[in-house]
């Protein structure tokens, strides 16, 4: 196949023959090296017969399809150092055309297309450009003698300028360039060009050989590490001076002399870190006053007359909210009614029952018991502090049979019993083996007792049967027990608050092992600190949970389930050094509940058992503590709440 173009362009359009005539050239070489290294169907990129006049080359081959197929056209660099350099060599009349400039551009873009070729060549595709050398060669000889006929002056600008084509079409040299180009022969130049770059890059990298300098480093910073030395000590001089140090403590007497070493007993000394009481009854003592003054003496005389002269209260029924609104109004706090009671924390209060003089009674985190008659003046001299437990005091009440008797329970374990006309603590229950959280009276005369063990056993006592030990040893299925509260009126009935769950039992149907309680309230999701049935009727329970919780459930009917009734939102995380907060009822309105709170300012608060609050008792500079536990007298409007400090707050008339 041959390619004839006659070129006759005027000087002025040198930019158009050039760019013509090398597009020529390029056509050219492509068809040769299609018929010459592939045996795919005949294509026409082209064809122009020879000596026909041309006015316009199109820029871009035109491919035909024939049978169906596209042909594919592989152009491969070639290199020209075959060529003899007179063949090369452009003719006068072309430099004469062209300025010096043209023609020196022409020589180094022929010496860049060289390198550029041989720099790309890879070993695999030496072979077909060996073979393609050689078929250019051929065909370029035969357009050199064939141009000859027309002007030796045409020829050489055809070679030139097809060689200076190949220059600067990059991206075809580029991509036809790629071994394996057969198997993307549908994808466009620029993917031809990016994936010839990725494959380049690949064998960039592994040439470098990254991971076998990486593992080499890795074992040479291994063999490095130096072994761990221990530091040495430096040697003390032997004139060297210390420093100094007590001589109290090197026990060397000031003259220089060692004193004699004393012996030290570490044991006995923990021991009496909270020594147990002896067994029996103990003497009304008091830590704050002269046991021998005539004040004593005259406090006892109070006490038993107050036990003589009270009486059981008679049942009233329930008051209207206003008029009990209008009561608790009423009642407010003074300096006079602010006193500090016992040593430490104050674990229990109990309020006497008496209808002429205010007592109170107080029990201690340190295991005292403190008394305190508010009606005597000066207020310090009516506060009188006993020690009748080594433990706290979790615990107390007033005998309902006899006033005059006060009986405390304590971690210890030991359960006393204070007269004030005997002035003497006599002991009604005893076990150093266990610890003791709470108690109530099964009967109305106080005669029998059940007791609740903090590792969740009961004990059933009875006053009545000599000695100081139970009953009966019940094992409950509790794991710990906080509180034991017994029904009012159904007085075998008696409710128990554990770590999450409020268990009611029998205590007719209670046996040594495997008690099952007759209710259980699994309602609370966190630890429990009380549970109460309201003082007169015993329809109503309330509890006191660690998730800022009161719970109020129906207990008139005994029965399988107790429904809950109301829920009441309230701040009981008091945190480590407060007393936990416990929500008790009031014997006077058994439809509402007395709480401490954590609010600002401090206070007291009372909420009825549908969840509404009916008072607040705001004492100002007064009250700045928390009162976290709290009791009201059964038939008069006083109450006395006690802080973490030993401190009791007294509302009143």
């Amino acid at each position: 196949m041959r390619l004839s173009a006659s070129v006759s362009f005027p000087a002025s359009r040198c930019k158009a023959r050039w760019f013509i005539l090398s597009r020529s050239a390029s056509v050219f070489q492509s068809e040769i090296l299609a018929s010459a290294t592939s045996k795919s169907p005949t294509s026409k990129v082209n064809e122009y017969k020879e000596n026909q006049n041309i006015d316009f080359v199109s820029p871009r081959p035109v491919h035909t399809t024939v049978l169906g197929k596209t042909a594919k056209v592989c152009l491969v660099p070639f290199s020209l150092s075959n060529y003899k350099s007179d063949q090369l060599k452009c003719p006068k009349s072309l430099l004469d055309k062209n300025s010096n400039n043209e023609v020196l551009c022409k020589k180094s873009k022929k010496t860049e297309v060289k390198k550029n070729c041989r720099r790309i060549l890879t070993p695999k595709m030496e072979a077909t450009s060996s073979k393609a050398e050689s078929t250019l060669q051929k065909s370029s000889l035969d357009v050199h003698t064939e141009s000859n006929k027309q002007g030796h002056k045409s020829t050489s600008d055809t070679v030139l300028l097809s060689v200076d084509m190949e220059s600067t079409q990059d991206g075809d040299s580029d991509e036809d360039t790629t071994p394996g180009l057969d198997d993307f022969s549908g994808l466009s130049p620029y993917e031809r060009k990016r994936l010839k770059n990725i494959s380049e890059n690949a064998n960039f990298f592994a040439s470098l050989q990254l991971s076998e300098s990486a593992a080499r480093l890795r074992e040479m910073i291994k063999k490095r590490q130096p072994p761990e030395s221990k530091r040495k000590k430096p040697k003390k001089r032997e004139n060297e001076i210390g420093c100094r140090r007590s001589m109290r403590l090197l026990k060397v007497d000031p003259s220089g002399v060692s004193l004699p070493t004393t012996p030290t007993q570490p044991t006995i000394l923990v021991a009496d870190e909270n020594p147990l009481l002896p067994p029996g009854p103990l003497e009304m003592t008091p830590e704050n006053q002269d046991d021998n003054s005539e004040l004593f003496k005259g406090f006892l005389q109070t006490w038993a007359e107050v036990s003589k002269t009270s009486s059981k209260n008679a049942e009233k029924g329930l008051s209207s909210i206003k008029s009990y609104k209008a009561s608790l109004s009423g009642m407010v706090i003074s300096e006079d009614t602010v006193n500090k009671v016992t040593k430490g924390p104050i674990f229990a209060i109990a309020i006497h029952p008496s209808e002429t003089r205010t007592l109170l009674a107080a029990g201690a985190k340190s295991g005292q018991v403190g008394l305190w008659d508010l009606s005597h003046q000066p207020k310090e001299d009516g506060i009188y502090v006993f020690q009748p437990h080594s433990q706290p005091v979790s615990c107390l009440y007033f005998s309902p049979a006899n006033p005059a008797h006060i009986l405390s329970l304590s971690y210890d374990g030991t359960l006393r019993c204070g007269d004030f006309s005997r002035a003497v603590f006599d002991e009604v229950y005893r076990d150093e083996r266990s610890s003791f959280s709470s108690f109530d009276f099964l009967a109305e005369d106080a005669s029998s007792l059940v007791v609740g063990h903090w590792d969740g056993s009961l004990s059933l006592v009875d006053r009545r049967t000599p000695g100081t030990s139970y009953e009966k040893l019940i094992s409950s299925s509790l794991r710990k027990i906080r509180t034991v509260h017994v029904h009012p009126v159904h007085r075998q009935y008696f409710i128990t608050a554990g770590l999450r769950d409020v268990h009611i039992y029998d205590a007719r149907r209670l046996t040594p092992k495997g008690n099952q309680p007759l209710i259980s309230l699994t309602e609370h999701t966190k630890s429990l600190a009380s549970a109460y049935f309201s003082p007169l009727t015993g329809n109503r329970v309330v509890t006191t949970c660690a998730d800022c919780k009161l719970r109020i459930f129906d207990s008139s009917c005994i029965s399988s389930q107790i429904p809950l009734l109301t829920t009441i939102r309230h701040n009981t995380i008091t945190g480590r050094w407060l007393t936990r907060f416990r929500a008790v009822w009031d014997p006077k309105q058994e439809d509402c509940v007395i709480v401490g709170s954590m609010a600002h300012p401090r206070r007291v608060e009372i909420f009825h058992e549908t969840g509404k609050q009916v008072h607040s008792f705001l004492g100002g500079e007064c009250l700045v503590s928390v009162c976290s536990i709290n009791a009201m007298h059964p038939t008069r409007y006083i109450l006395a709440g006690g802080n973490s400090s030993g401190r009791i707050h007294v509302f009143m008339n």
